[in-house]
């Protein structure tokens, strides 16, 4: 797999090159912003990830990540020594597909780009064969990934996307923390765990209802159909 790293620091960037070589990647090192938007041309290579630190010399990772999602939908992975909830759920706004935290294990680093890496397919993800799903005023559209909120489309990232059409295909009904995490991130790393706890907190901010997707203590999580 193509990898682009986009971090400022040569040292850390050889050293890790260097692990993720041993595992099989063929990384391509941009040391700014800019070089990686320069990276993610149309015509340039393509990547099958994007592993960006936040700590650019010449822009505000967020700013990049921005500018990233704008251009391709290849999957993003946040390096951040932010590690509260809110700048996590900001990261994943901007269209991130999931984050690191500083200091990681590479172990864990290199888990989560496999996860982010396996593409979704919205009838696996969902195991529906219906085209759209109608909860109140949601409605997921299976086919385009598209949802809106009483006729206002709503942006979602490919991983919120998938959570949010698992869990409307049986509203009410409860899926563990491992299921979520084998079906809609295709692996069964314990550490997923946060990821799914940041998205699930995302979802609830972007579609405006808290309510919506309900935290079974203990279990994991299930849809509260809205009436109307």
């Amino acid at each position: 797999m193509r990898l682009l790293l986009v971090e400022d620091d040569n040292h850390v960037a050889a050293a890790l090159s260097a692990v993720l070589a041993r595992h099989g990647f063929d990384v391509t090192h941009a040391r700014s912003g800019e070089e990686a938007l320069q990276a993610l041309v149309p015509e340039g290579p393509g990547f099958g990830v994007v592993l960006l630190d936040l700590g650019l010399p010449d822009q505000d990772g967020y700013e990049v990540c921005s500018k990233i999602r704008k251009r391709t939908s290849t999957p993003v992975i946040m390096v951040t020594a932010r590690s509260d909830v809110r700048s996590r759920i900001h990261g994943l706004n901007l269209g991130a597909d999931d984050y690191v935290v500083k200091p990681y294990d590479t172990g864990e680093l290199l888990a989560r780009i496999h996860a982010v890496s396996r593409r979704s397919v919205p009838e696996e993800a969902t195991g529906s064969s219906e085209s759209a799903l109608h909860l109140g005023p949601v409605r997921i559209e299976l086919p385009t990934r598209q949802v809106s909120v009483d006729g206002s489309v709503v942006q979602l990232t490919r991983k919120e996307f998938d959570l949010l059409a698992l869990l409307a295909q049986r509203p009410g009904v409860v899926f563990r923390r491992e299921q979520i995490i084998s079906e809609v991130w295709r692996t069964s790393w314990e550490g997923t765990g946060r990821t799914l706890e940041v998205h699930v907190a995302s979802l609830r901010a972007k579609l405006r209802m808290p309510a919506l997707i309900e935290t079974v203590r203990g279990v994991g999580y299930r849809l509260v159909a809205p009436a109307g």
